[in-house]
């Protein structure tokens, strides 16, 4: 927007999206303010370092740090644009209830420093409702301000909802060129929203109403878990027919009509396994189908540990290396990961016995101290371990020839190496499982 003074941003919650966020917004010439709870986190990023792993992220950060257009800060500042990107997890009351303090204590920790044309956008995955939640909660702290939705003539700020839309590993690319859901308390909080996200956004921008944006999120994110349990629910049908779940699906998928998707050991990250629990907690009694989704992932991953566990005991002494912990390949996201479920329930079985071969991670997980498993390289699994599990279909593992792995027992929940050919032990194990 040649002529038009750029508004200053803060942004609150510098994680997997809030700072990637940040440093595309810094790089179109916002200047901008990360406001996160860990000072270590705050330390490491007005170094100019990162404290995640994503493509490109690094060099990005330190070029909009050095030039002054980034930095980050433990207390939130006064700014024309206020991004929320904080997490949205779940009650630890075992019924996926939804947990949306951090989005409340953001919009109570950003209400003292609003002023009139402020605009508040709402990042984070919610239920339905959240964005009217943080509205009532800023009416309440500042009933100075006219608030959209509970004045009658012009508000005194904007709020929105804007969920990130991207895929990790991709994320600077996505965050720019994907398309844009902008729902706003009114329409007009709805335009002043496409204002901000034109400046850097090249993807279209469709405005709507709070509500629908945040449904539209859930809905993308249920309806890919609906597929993926489809997928997993034939890789269980399979094992049982002692059939082959790849070439099952490669030729379904031949049909013009049928896309099946690829069963994997489970669905993780904070997205599809979590996502589709905050449509149901909205409609219980309407969502069978996106419930039984859940718990056919979620029974994919204990069907696994069995499978894997009835392989490591036919052999005993053998050792096993566990590859990979991610939730998706090439990154280093853990999140809700089945693999991570999978190998430290494994290492609690099995102990020395086994290894993880994780290329994002220097150290394992807290859940496997005190197991007994080591984390190696995938060239020394190679070398050392009788039994491969694939966990997760890392680069570096779709990489290993028949060669270096034809002689090894292998349990590939991914299909990364269709050339394998089955074991004896292995076919006896989907027969008795």
């Amino acid at each position: 927007m040649r002529g038009v003074q750029q508004p200053t941003v803060s942004v609150i919650g510098l994680g997997y999206i809030g700072l990637p966020t940040a440093a595309v917004i810094a790089r179109s010439g916002m200047q901008v303010c990360g406001t996160d709870v860990s000072e270590r986190v705050v330390e490491t990023i007005n170094r100019g370092e990162i404290h995640i792993e994503e493509v490109d992220l690094d060099g990005l950060v330190q070029g909009v740090v050095q030039r002054g257009l980034l930095k980050a800060s433990t207390s939130i500042s006064p700014a024309d644009v206020f991004v929320i990107a904080v997490p949205t997890p779940f009650h630890k009351d075992g019924k996926h209830t939804p947990d949306i303090s951090y989005v409340l204590d953001a919009a109570r920790g950003i209400a003292p420093v609003l002023k009139t044309g402020d605009v508040i956008i709402l990042e984070s995955t919610s239920p339905v409702g959240t964005t009217e939640a943080m509205r009532d909660l800023i009416a309440q702290e500042r009933p100075d301000l006219a608030v959209p939705g509970q004045c009658s003539g012009t508000p005194d700020i904007s709020i929105a909802y804007c969920p990130e839309r991207v895929l990790p590993g991709r994320i600077l690319e996505e965050l720019i060129n994907n398309d844009r859901s902008i729902g706003g308390i009114t329409p007009r909080c709805a335009r002043k929203a496409l204002a901000f996200y034109k400046r850097f956004v090249r993807g279209t921008c469709v405005t709507t109403d709070a509500r629908s944006a945040e449904m539209t999120k859930l809905v993308e994110n249920a309806y890919r878990d609906v597929n993926i349990a489809f997928a997993n629910e034939l890789s269980m049908v399979a094992d049982s027919m002692d059939m082959d779940v790849w070439e099952v699906i490669r030729l379904a998928n031949r049909h013009p009509r049928v896309n099946i998707l690829q069963p994997g050991p489970g669905v993780g990250g904070h997205c599809i396994a979590v996502d589709p629990w905050f449509i149901v907690h909205g409609a219980p009694d309407k969502t069978p189908l996106i419930q039984n989704a859940r718990q056919v992932n979620d029974r994919k991953i204990h069907h696994v540990i069995e499978q894997a566990c009835a392989l490591v005991d036919a052999q005993p002494g053998a050792k096993v290396a566990c590859l990979g912990l991610a939730f998706k390949a090439n990154i280093d996201d853990f999140r809700e990961s089945p693999a991570r479920l999978v190998a430290a329930s494994l290492a609690r079985k099995f102990g020395a016995r086994i290894h993880v071969v994780e290329p994002y991670a220097d150290q394992l997980p807290i859940e496997f101290e005190g197991t007994g498993a080591q984390q190696i390289d995938i060239d020394t699994a190679l070398e050392e371990c009788d039994i491969l599990i694939v966990l997760v279909d890392h680069d570096v593992f779709r990489s290993v020839p028949l060669a270096e792995r034809v002689t090894k027992q292998v349990y590939d929940t991914r299909g990364i190496w269709p050339d394998q050919p089955d074991s004896k032990a292995l076919m006896e194990l989907r027969r008795s499982v």
